[in-house]
């Protein structure tokens, strides 16, 4: 047998070791989902649903924090290099969307009041809602509310606060409308 080959086997086995391990502790995984080295499926997984034919890249995080929150991810959809996403109420990622490295979807923060300390002021979470055919460039920031509309574009860099109309193309910080996909 060829070195190559050796190889080749040697990816395919830590591969299916890899899946079985977390289709074991997920609460649906698709068929086809491809995990790359070092994902991490954070706190409570079983609220995790990931479609088929999912990538998730190097690095990515996913983290349900709470027995109430969920994260589910549609078909044919790649998480990017050390992508987070921190869900606290919800994050549902719709079909077919490209997610570039370094997003950071977080769907709650903290109140930030004079009169006590940050960290005893309670978290506040509303879920985000990703629709189908979207593209989020490296390194944006998606914050907590927000829904970004079937076929959206969000530039890489952009921290989004508000929702995002179908097929709008935005960028800046804060984000704010550029053009629309033709």
């Amino acid at each position: 047998m060829s070195n190559q080959m050796r190889q080749h086997l040697r990816f395919r086995l830590i591969h299916h070791m890899r899946w079985l391990r977390f289709k074991r502790i997920l609460g649906y995984l698709g068929p086809g989902v491809y995990f790359d080295r070092r994902v991490e499926l954070m706190r409570y997984p079983a609220n995790i649903h990931i479609g088929k034919n999912v990538v998730l890249k190097e690095g990515a995080r996913l983290c349900a924090c709470n027995p109430h929150a969920h994260i589910r991810i549609g078909q044919n959809t790649s998480i990017g290099y050390h992508t987070f996403l921190f869900a606290s109420a919800g994050i549902t990622i719709g079909r077919d969307c490209l997610i570039a490295p370094f997003v950071y979807i977080v769907d709650s923060d903290h109140q930030a009041r004079r009169d006590r300390p940050i960290h005893t002021q309670p978290n506040q979470a509303r879920p985000i809602v990703i629709e189908d055919d979207v593209w989020i460039g490296a390194g944006a920031k998606l914050l907590k509310g927000v829904r970004i509309a079937r076929g959206a574009v969000i530039a890489a860099g952009a921290i989004v606060r508000k929702d995002v109309g179908p097929y709008q193309i935005v960028g800046g910080v804060p984000a704010r409308t550029l053009g629309e996909r033709q």
